[in-house]
């Protein structure tokens, strides 16, 4: 699997690197409440190493596990964990990526939604309470609301803003000129955030962790 990261990308985007700056304590402080005000658990970590130890011990042995692509997720070293052995887990991400028919896979991968802990990443956390995210193809958007059973969400604290609104315009204006250039380079088309999420609330207790990295990871 490749690791891939935000500095790959950052001489090819003209942003603004003030969407990247980390939250005071007390607006770190003021997320966190307002997360779990929203029904989301909530767990802030030091670093990648740590955030890494949370999610690989928050997954039972037997549970399936699928992920969305996330720089977050490399960046932790979560999918290089995945791929390099057996954890006790059903790996429905390797799975899915060793079918070669491309019609079986898209059909494996949206049977993949539906795994018992999906993680990803957002592209704006609102200090809100509200989560943003978003995708060219959807892919990830359909575990994130309903389908998986548990849903692991991991985030540097250079993600959070004031509210949905600036979420959503971290999202346009920052984040999606980064996975543009991703995509080009990692399946030679251009990306766009044709399907959005806004989470406003999880309703079901237990179900939805933010994942909190006092660090800055992916874009």
């Amino acid at each position: 699997m490749s690791d891939q990261r935000k500095a790959d990308y950052i001489d090819d985007v003209d942003v603004d690197e003030e969407w990247d700056a980390h939250p005071s304590d007390a607006e770190l402080d003021e997320a966190v409440e307002n997360l779990e005000a929203s029904g989301f658990d909530v767990e802030v970590v030091a670093d990648a190493e740590e955030a890494l130890a949370y999610v690989t011990d928050a997954i039972p042995e037997g549970a399936s596990v699928m992920n969305g692509h996330s720089t977050t997720l490399e960046e932790i070293g979560f999918m290089a964990h995945l791929s390099e052995g057996d954890h006790g887990w059903e790996n429905r991400y390797g799975e899915v990526f060793s079918i070669d028919d491309d019609e079986a896979r898209a059909a494996a991968r949206r049977e993949a939604q539906a795994a018992d802990y999906f993680l990803g990443s957002a592209n704006a956390i609102g200090r809100d309470g509200t989560l943003v995210a978003a995708d060219l193809s959807g892919s990830r958007m359909g575990a994130y609301p309903f389908a998986a059973k548990h849903l692991l969400v991991v985030a540097g604290v250079n993600k959070i803003v004031a509210d949905e609104e600036a979420a959503r315009e971290r999202l346009h204006e920052y984040a999606y000129a980064f996975e543009n250039e991703r995509a080009q380079e990692a399946y030679g088309v251009e990306s766009y955030p044709s399907k959005e999420l806004v989470y406003r609330q999880e309703g079901t207790e237990g179900r939805t962790t933010v994942v909190l990295v006092e660090e800055t990871l992916g874009y």
